[in-house]
């Protein structure tokens, strides 16, 4: 477990910054990763009583303060109603509804990590960060920084009309992802992040033009530009790929997750039309591991 000398919940941005500030500080969130790993603090930073658990709409746009738990996003109305359910979805896998009621959103996203849900659905929205001294920038600027020492305070989700989808293939129910796919639309623009590969979701635009499987191959090499992980590059990049009716509340997950499987397979020299579940699972955990 990790240890720390002194603990600080702090009456202000300004306060946690200047803590912040030194290398053997630490702010905190729901530490439901951190307390599983085995390190010393000197401080650690405690956020709380800034009332940064808030979820706010306003006419263009959701603010969420970065305390927010990943259960909030899950279960608020207004965020699941106005992305047809994307919240809900993104989160659901997530270990379990007593682990997401102490994960907050802004530690998922200052992680940046390779199996992160929230940071590949959200970045096919049109997201941006609100940090401390640096202010408002894009999701996708903020996902390829590198870390430093400024605040993520809340994360800004504006009210565009975009609709998205979410799927992912896993081991099992609530494992890490093996792959994670998410998939948006707006006008004639899809925007496609791929995360879990192992590597930070990458997110790429094409227009719609082309039958799915013309533009998910777009994509994919878009995919396979911004990586050095060749391998772990995606074939058949789920959403635009099985979405003739282009109505995101009525994708099944299943039938997406099976169709990206079918084509990863492929990828590794694997065919065969009535492939198994448990067929499919194996030799994706055979290739991933």
């Amino acid at each position: 477990m990790f240890k720390a000398r002194e603990y600080k919940r702090v009456e202000s941005l300004e306060e946690a910054y200047e803590l912040n500030q030194k290398k053997s500080n630490k702010i905190v969130g729901g530490m439901m990763w951190l307390k599983m790993s085995s390190f010393q603090k000197g401080t650690i930073i405690d956020l709380s009583g800034l009332g940064l658990n808030q979820i706010e709409e306003t006419e263009n746009e959701f603010q969420i303060g970065c305390m927010c738990t990943l259960r909030q996003l899950e279960t608020n109305t207004d965020l699941n109603r106005y992305f047809d359910g994307l919240m809900r979805e993104m989160v659901r896998h997530i270990v379990g509804v007593q682990f997401r009621n102490g994960a907050t959103v802004g530690g998922s996203l200052y992680g940046r990590y390779g199996f992160s849900d929230v940071l590949t659905a959200l970045l096919v929205l049109d997201t941006e960060v609100e940090l401390y001294k640096a202010g408002r920038i894009s999701l996708t600027e903020y996902a390829n920084m590198p870390y430093d020492n400024d605040i993520l305070v809340r994360i800004i989700i504006k009210k565009d009309g975009r609709k998205a989808a979410y799927v992912t293939q896993r081991r099992t129910e609530t494992d890490f992802p093996l792959i994670a796919v998410a998939a948006a639309k707006k006008d004639d623009t899809w925007y496609t992040a791929v995360g879990a590969r192992p590597a930070r979701a990458s997110l790429v635009t094409e227009a719609d033009q082309g039958s799915a499987e013309e533009l998910a191959e777009k994509i994919e090499q878009g995919i396979k530009k911004k990586d050095s992980i060749g391998r772990f590059s995606v074939p058949a990049v789920l959403v635009p790929f099985c979405i003739g009716e282009k109505d995101f509340s009525k994708i099944d997950s299943s039938k997406v997750t099976n169709i990206f499987a079918v084509g990863e397979l492929k990828h590794y020299g694997v065919s065969g039309k009535n492939l198994s579940g448990a067929v499919i699972g194996r030799t994706l955990i055979n290739q991933y591991n």
